[in-house]
């Protein structure tokens, strides 16, 4: 039986299970569709607007106009948030079937790949994710500890998040305090002692995986001096051809910015220091982090395939808070195929795969489907043609049990879940603002989801850690 829908009598009905910047561009895409579509957008916080939210760097709120866009499509007739619903917890994954035509998974890539090296688990050593979250009020961080009176930092990784964490650790609190930065992050930022920053690569500055936009705006920190060695100038010829590439322009735009950093000599309070060519091996300390040991790199390979390869030397270099960048990976839901290695829902042009077989009404946008890769713009294109596929299966989808918009919600407050819906996550919205202005911010977040829900006098019956374990 096949679904007759987008038909005034029986619109398409579809879930969408998390509501970042790849499950708006879903929606917007779905509304964007010549039938009768009925979109409701489930996420387990309060709060909608994922990585806008709780990744984009405090300091970087041009980034975050994109929630505007997003409110025009949530402000649509068709569209529904559903935000304090854990899929997975509230309710599984058999039961949302039972409500929607289609699920379109959007949930993200919640988590760090793992660095499996000795002393990983010491003090002091730490995700990037834990930080950002932490500094960004997520309720899921806000309780962790991060001992700033360290003196020397390292930092694995050299893409645009562990650029982010070097950036929020190297800047004063007078460069933060006009941000939206969580305050109690801002409190424990004010006391830092924090000198040095390493922010450590295993290949070489062309292969650096930050923005050019990223990198440029270090050298206009008030207060740290990027450092870069001029031996880092000397590349090969893999990487020199890589430099040169005519149909991309942000290599030599990045490599100004080194040769800039190379010649830089007024040393300020703080140093951001780029190191190239090194994979930690091990982290050393007697109960917490106090140094690193890292075998030193070589390139080999063709261009845009060159590889880090051990040469078997070793240096140390002493630190007392680590963090690792080295790339995220999504959660198992449920019965939902699962890529252990990959971290990702397995598909194929946005349908979920269970082996070579595409599993029928099921679908995956954004990090969850792709992996991480790109930045919040490029998740918009895959969302679209993952949605134009879903609509071309139309005829071929089994139409759901009940298609009455209401009875998710009546399920769900048998369940005890009090939903928050958009006109909510409004309210809220408005509660931080006018917070914010009483500080001189954008806006102060609410940082536990019971804060949040009981603006709009709601109550939980579980917090999200709760949920989760």
């Amino acid at each position: 039986m096949s679904v007759n829908s987008g038909t005034i009598d029986r619109p398409l009905r579809v879930a969408i299970v998390g509501s970042g910047p790849s499950g708006f561009y879903a929606a917007g895409a779905l509304q964007q569709a010549d039938l009768n579509v009925q979109i409701d957008m489930l996420d387990r916080l309060p709060a909608p607007f994922g990585l806008v939210r709780y990744g984009v760097a405090p300091d970087h709120d041009n980034i975050k106009v994109i929630t505007r866009l997003f409110e025009k499509i949530a402000q649509k007739e068709n569209f529904s948030f559903l935000g304090n619903v854990y899929v997975g917890k509230d309710i599984s994954v058999e039961e949302l079937k039972e409500f929607y035509d289609a699920i379109i998974f959007a949930c993200g890539a919640e988590t760090d790949r793992k660095l499996d090296i000795p002393g990983i688990d010491l003090e002091g050593s730490h995700t990037a994710t834990e930080f950002v979250g932490w500094y960004n009020g997520h309720p899921d961080y806000v309780d962790r500890e991060f001992d700033l009176s360290q003196e020397v930092v390292v930092i694995i990784g050299q893409g645009n998040v562990a650029i982010d964490v070097a950036r929020i650790l190297c800047k004063t609190v007078d460069e933060l305090n006009k941000t939206d930065i969580s305050q109690h992050a801002l409190d424990i930022l004010a006391e830092s002692k924090i000198k040095e920053v390493h922010m450590v690569g295993r290949r070489g500055p062309v292969q650096s995986a930050f923005t050019f936009a990223e990198i440029e705006e270090i050298q206009d920190l008030k207060n740290c001096t990027p450092v870069f060695d001029k031996k880092y100038l000397d590349i090969n010829e893999a990487s020199r051809i890589e430099l040169n590439n005519p149909n991309d322009h942000m290599y030599i735009r990045k490599w100004k910015v080194f040769e800039n950093f190379a010649q830089t000599k007024d040393i300020k309070k703080r140093k951001l220091i780029l190191d190239f060519y090194l994979s930690p091996v091990e982290i050393k300390g007697q109960g917490r982090a106090e140094k690193v040991i890292f075998e030193e790199n070589e390139l080999v390979g063709k261009p845009k395939a060159q590889k880090a390869t051990g040469t078997g030397r070793f240096i140390e270099i002493d630190c007392g808070l680590f963090f690792r960048s080295v790339g995220y990976q999504g959660r198992p839901l449920g019965w939902v195929p699962f890529d252990e290695q990959k971290g990702i829902f397995p598909n194929k042009d946005g349908r979920i795969l269970d082996g070579d077989h595409e599993v029928p009404g099921m679908y995956a946008v954004g990090w969850i489907g792709q992996g991480p890769v790109g930045v919040i713009g490029t998740n918009k294109s895959p969302a679209q043609k993952t949605v134009a596929n879903l609509l071309a299966d139309i005829p071929r989808l089994t139409p759901c049990r009940n298609s009455n918009p209401q009875a998710i919600y009546d399920f769900l407050k048998q369940k005890g879940v009090a939903v928050i819906t958009f006109d909510d996550w409004k309210k809220i919205d408005a509660a931080e603002i006018a917070r914010g202005q009483e500080a001189g911010k954008p806006r102060e977040k609410f940082i536990r989801v019971e804060d949040m829900m009981n603006v709009v006098g709601k109550k939980t019956l579980m917090s999200t850690d709760e949920k989760r374990r």
